[in-house]
């Protein structure tokens, strides 16, 4: 793309786009994606291109509403009734330290595994909650959008390289639309945990047009709608991509190989980092672990800082229906240190295999991640965002189908639980 025919001002406002990619690109796609391929080969392709699809519309809002409207979902939440901002903010604590303790254990297990050390697991999440929110406190904002794009790069560029060597080694006969549900190897709940996070949970939309407003702090200047909308399909665009190379590295070196990823974290990681050194060959396996790992710490990173954000964000806007002043006080700071706690306490009380505690994180998303789309949709849609802003009559019918499937699957699920 010529530089002439981007937005004005397009360079000096990118890279929220890529701080929601660093997000996102974590645990659904170096677990998920992976297992996926690893299960099924290419059968859950479908599954995962109609996660892509239909999350798309609700993750765009986000900063198209920051951009359209200089506030955040959290201010357009507030704006449709003090009821949806109490309803996320509900959402959020509930699924605050699921999540986080997910992220965070499954880069604790990696740094264990990378320094070859076996420090308790509760004292090397510690280690990692602590040295994020140090990180957080030295640079703020800076941290994230610079660290971010050079770590996406190195692990972009070797997942690439590892996805191509491997497609010789593709079964491309188990390629299809949709699997059958219910049955092995593809189980009903596991479709559902790998559309939970594909590419990642809807509520971290909120965070996106946080980093848009802070963005602009840091710039000094107002992003505009174009070039907001541009910076989060550049990260869309890539989480996709990448989503598949992890398919096909899991389809192309483990499936039909009599070979399985292990639910414990350990072993898993080492199986992991193993994907890399046979596809690229063990000189390169320093840099992939380098690669893995420095991405489950920015994904650490974002969701340490994310969450704690959008707290502060809430209750900042339920005492105020004005715009909030600028975050980074004392409810942000208080935030990061119960979530961390309440994670390493988790740790602590459950011992639970790695892919067994991601399923039932990204399960929890996915149940919630109609009520969040919905949300999203009614703001964007809002007297406060300009006509031209709002959604076309494409993007409109995408959101309801989007919200029709997803809510549909979601209420099948809970029947289910119930019954």
């Amino acid at each position: 793309m010529a530089t002439s025919t981007l937005p004005a001002g397009f360079w000096r406002s990118f890279g929220p786009g890529l701080l929601w990619a660093a997000a996102a690109i974590g645990v659904s796609h170096l677990v998920q994606s992976t297992r996926a391929g690893a299960t099924a080969g290419l059968g859950l392709a479908g599954v995962v291109l109609l996660a892509l699809v239909l999350k798309y519309p609700f993750f765009e809002y986000g900063p198209r509403y920051a951009a359209a409207t200089g506030s955040s979902l959290v201010e357009g939440y507030r704006r449709i009734g003090r009821w949806a901002l109490w309803l996320y903010l509900l959402i959020t604590l509930a699924t605050a330290v699921i999540v986080q303790t997910a992220v965070v254990v499954f880069t604790a297990f990696l740094l264990n595994f990378v320094l070859g050390v076996s420090w308790p697991l509760p004292v090397t999440v510690a280690l990692v909650v602590v040295g994020c929110a140090v990180l957080l406190a030295l640079g703020r904002f800076r941290v994230l959008d610079g660290s971010v794009k050079v770590i996406l790069v190195a692990l972009a560029l070797s997942t690439l390289v590892a996805a191509a060597v491997t497609l010789p080694r593709v079964d491309w006969s188990t390629l299809s639309v949709w699997p059958g549900i219910g049955v092995d190897p593809v189980p009903f709940a596991f479709l559902l945990a790998l559309m939970g996070w594909m590419p990642s949970a809807i509520d971290i939309s909120v965070w996106s047009s946080l980093w848009t407003l802070a963005k602009d702090e840091t710039t000094g200047t107002r992003t505009s709608v174009a070039s907001a909308r541009l910076d989060f399909l550049i990260g869309y665009a890539g989480t996709g991509v990448l989503a598949f190379a992890f398919l096909v590295l899991g389809a192309g070196v483990m499936y039909g190989a009599g070979e399985a990823f292990s639910a414990q974290g350990t072993i898993f990681s080492a199986q992991l980092i193993d994907l890399y050194g046979t596809t690229l060959g063990a000189w390169l396996r320093p840099v992939v672990i380098v690669a893995v790992l420095a991405t489950m710490v920015s994904t650490s990173l974002t969701v340490v800082d994310g969450f704690p954000r959008a707290i502060e964000r809430s209750v900042l806007c339920l005492r105020s229906a004005e715009r909030p002043a600028r975050q980074g006080g004392t409810v942000y700071w208080v935030s990061i240190g119960v979530v961390g706690v309440a994670t390493v306490v988790v740790v602590m009380a459950l011992v639970s295999g790695l892919t067994t505690m991601v399923d039932f994180a990204t399960i929890v998303s996915f149940t919630t991640a109609p009520v969040l789309g919905w949300l999203n949709f009614r703001a964007v849609t809002g007297p406060e965002v300009a006509p031209e802003h709002r959604p076309s009559v494409p993007m409109r019918v995408l959101s309801w189908t989007g919200l029709v499937l997803l809510g549909g699957t979601a209420v099948v699920y809970l029947g289910y639980l119930l019954t």
